[in-house]
C-alpha cells in the first residue's frame, strides 16, 4: 500500500531519495534546482495570468455583455457559474492529455495543451456579445471556458514534482515556495492591466473593446511560455532526469482505484489555501462592484498590493517550512485562516479601511499557506504514481476548494449575509486540519 504520510521533519515532507537510484541519477550537477524553479514560475505565471484575466472579466465585463437581460447580481452569478466550468473540465483534461503523453510523448502533449489554451483564450477575446448573436454568445463562452479547463489539465509538465525531488534536503520548503510564485505574479499583471483600462477608458469603450486587450496579451504570453517550457522539458538532460525520477503518466483508473485515499488527503490538506484563494481575489471585487460606491480601479490597486504581499508570504513560507516542517506550516496557516474567517463580516462591512484590512491580511495568509500547498499534493504517492497523482490531486483541490468559491460566496452573502462566507471559509480550514490529522494518524499506524 502506498504511504500516505506528509512528514513533519525539516524538509522531510517531500520525496525521499530512492535507495536504488544510481549515483548518476542523483548527481546532475549541471541541472540546478534553480533552473527547474525558473521553468515552474514561467509556466505557472502564464497559466495564472490566463486564469485571472478570465476571473476578473467575469466580474467586470461578462455580466454586462453576456447577461444584459438579468439584474447585475444574477448576471454575475451566471458568469461565476461559467467560470466554474473550467474546474470541472480540468480532471478530464488531465486524463485526456496523460493518454496523449503515453502515446506521443511529453512535448506533443504540452504543445497541444498550450495551443488549446491559447485558442480558447483568443477565442474569448474575439467573441461577439449577447447584443450581436444572443444566446449563442453564452454557449460559445461556455465552450471556450471548458476548453481552457481541459487545456489547463493537460498543461501539467511535471516540473513542480521534479523540483520537489531534486531540491536540497534542507531547502525543499524554499524551492517549493519558489514554484508557487506564479500565482501572485499572474494576478498582479492581470489586475494591473484591468486597473489601467478602467482608469483610462470610458465605460463604453471598456465594455466595447478595452476588455479584450488582456486576453490578447494572455495569448501572446502563452506563446512565449510554450517555447520556454518546451526548451526545458525537451532537452536530453531534463528528459533523462524526468525519466529517471519515474515522472511518467499512469492510468487514471488504476490511479484512482489504488491511490484514491492519497488523492483525497492531498486535496484536502491544502483546502484552506484554495478556499481563501478566491475569497480575497474574485469574490471581494464582485461585492465591491455590486454593493459599494468604491471606485473599482482603486480597489484593484489594493488587491495588487495584496498580490505583492502574497509573493512575500510565499517566500517566507519556504523558510518557515524548512525550519518547522510542511505539515506544521500548513496546519498553522489553516488555524490562522479559521481565525480570519470569524472577522469576514466585520471587515467587509467595515467600510474602506475594513475591506482593505481583509484584503491585505487575507493575501498575507494566502501567501504563507499557498507557498507550501504544492507539498500536500506531491508527497503521498509511490514513484510510479507521482506524476499523474500530483496532477489529479491538484485538479481535485482546485475543484473542491476554489472552483465554486466565487459563486457560493457571492450567492450566500447576497441572500443570507456575510456571516455565511465566514462559515464557508471556516469549512475549508477545518477540512485542512482534519486531513492533516488523518494523515498523521495513518503515518503513526503504518510505522
Amino acid at each position: 500500500m502506498a504511504s500516505t504520510s506528509i512528514h513533519n521533519g525539516q524538509g522531510s515532507d517531500e520525496f525521499r531519495p530512492q535507495s536504488n537510484v544510481p549515483p548518476a541519477t542523483r548527481d546532475h550537477g549541471h541541472i540546478e534546482p534553480g533552473e527547474i524553479a525558473v521553468g515552474v514560475v514561467i509556466g505557472r505565471a502564464s497559466e495564472y495570468f490566463d486564469f485571472f484575466v478570465y476571473a476578473l472579466a467575469s466580474v467586470l465585463v461578462f455580466p454586462a455583455i453576456f447577461f444584459p437581460f438579468e439584474q447585475r447580481l444574477e448576471g454575475t452569478l451566471y458568469a461565476f457559474t461559467i467560470f466554474a466550468f473550467a474546474f470541472l473540465a480540468r480532471p478530464i483534461g488531465t486524463a485526456i492529455f496523460m493518454a496523449i503523453q503515453r502515446a506521443y510523448g511529453r512535448e506533443v502533449k504540452l504543445t497541444l495543451a498550450l495551443f488549446l489554451l491559447g485558442f480558447s483564450t483568443a477565442g474569448i477575446a474575439l467573441l461577439p456579445t449577447f447584443d450581436h448573436i444572443g444566446m449563442w454568445s453564452i454557449a460559445l463562452l461556455s465552450l471556450l471556458r471548458v476548453g481552457q479547463g481541459i487545456a489547463l489539465g493537460g498543461a501539467w509538465d511535471g516540473l513542480p514534482s521534479l523540483l520537489a525531488m531534486n531540491a536540497p534536503q534542507n531547502k525543499r520548503g524554499w524551492y517549493a515556495a519558489l514554484g508557487q510564485l506564479g500565482a501572485p505574479l499572474g494576478f498582479v499583471i492581470a489586475a494591473s492591466l484591468f486597473a489601467y483600462m478602467l482608469a483610462n477608458l470610458t465605460t463604453e469603450d471598456f465594455l466595447d473593446w478595452g476588455w479584450r486587450f488582456p486576453f490578447y496579451v494572455a495569448f501572446a504570453i502563452n506563446v512565449v511560455a510554450l517555447f520556454a517550457r518546451l526548451r526545458l522539458v525537451s532537452t536530453p538532460e531534463y528528459a533523462k532526469l524526468l525519466d529517471e525520477r519515474e515522472l511518467e503518466p499512469a492510468g487514471i483508473i488504476e490511479l484512482t482505484t489504488t491511490q484514491g485515499r492519497n488523492i483525497l488527503i492531498g486535496a484536502l490538506a491544502a483546502l484552506a489555501s484554495y478556499a481563501l484563494f478566491h475569497l480575497v481575489t474574485v469574490f471581494p471585487l464582485s461585492w465591491i462592484k455590486l454593493y459599494s460606491l468604491r471606485e473599482t480601479a482603486g480597489f484593484l490597486v489594493v488587491q495588487i498590493i495584496g498580490g505583492v504581499i502574497m509573493a512575500l508570504g510565499i517566500v517566507i513560507s519556504g523558510a518557515i517550512a524548512d525550519r518547522f516542517g510542511r505539515r506544521t506550516t500548513l496546519g498553522s496557516m489553516a488555524l490562522l485562516i479559521a481565525i480570519l474567517s470569524a472577522f469576514v463580516p466585520t471587515l467587509m462591512n467595515g467600510g474602506e479601511s475594513g475591506q482593505n484590512a481583509f484584503i491585505l491580511i487575507g493575501f498575507g495568509l494566502l501567501g504563507l499557506s499557498y507557498g507550501q500547498a504544492a507539498g500536500a499534493v506531491t508527497a503521498n504517492f509511490q514513484s510510479r504514481y507521482r506524476y499523474t497523482g500530483a496532477a489529479l490531486t491538484q485538479d481535485v483541490a482546485w475543484l473542491v476548494g476554489a472552483g465554486f468559491a466565487p459563486l457560493v460566496a457571492l450567492g450566500l452573502s447576497a441572500h443570507f449575509g456575510m456571516a455565511y462566507v465566514s462559515f464557508y471559509l471556516l469549512s475549508g480550514a477545518v477540512g485542512s486540519l482534519a486531513a492533516l490529522s488523518l494523515n498523521r494518524a495513518l503515518e503513526s499506524r503504518e510505522e
